[in-house]
């Protein structure tokens, strides 16, 4: 991999994290803008890392490291989730923290069109659904009284 190209998948790792963190910063929720951008940044590298030294190799396989992101990510992820009463805060935030290590993933591979599209609707579900949540609850609320 020339050192350009590198470059070019940090970047995109970047601002596709970026854009999951600036939606979560602009929620007022934990793991915003920088958390995102770094565990984005930290996949690709890793998944890169991976590639450029298993390149010729016949019995490696690249993929494997994703593995170990996902487990990573997973210890990251439990320390954003808050159990308050009967309720659970934080699930979203820690699975957006999970969808930008598979961001970073994509970007690492060079994957940019895939990359785009999963950014574009992991920002719809966080904003969007957002909204249906409200109505959601709001409609069980009622129901419960």
């Amino acid at each position: 991999m020339i050192p350009f190209e590198f470059i070019i998948r940090l970047l995109a790792a970047s601002i596709a994290g970026g854009a999951l963190g600036i939606e979560r910063e602009s929620s007022n929720k934990s793991a915003g803008l920088r958390t995102n951008m770094i565990v984005s940044v930290g996949a690709a590298i890793y998944v890169m890392i991976s590639a450029v030294l298993l390149e010729g190799s016949t019995t490696g396989d690249p993929s494997r490291v994703m593995g170990q992101i996902v487990t990573g990510i997973g210890f990251l992820g439990a320390g954003v989730i808050l159990h308050q009463g009967s309720s659970v805060k934080g699930l979203t935030t820690a699975a957006t923290i999970w969808c930008s290590a598979a961001l970073g993933c994509l970007a690492g591979f060079g994957m940019y069109w895939e990359l785009a599209a999963s950014t574009v609707l992991i920002i719809i579900i966080n904003t969007v659904l957002r909204k249906a949540d409200f109505l959601f609850v709001k409609k069980n609320k009622k129901k419960e009284e």
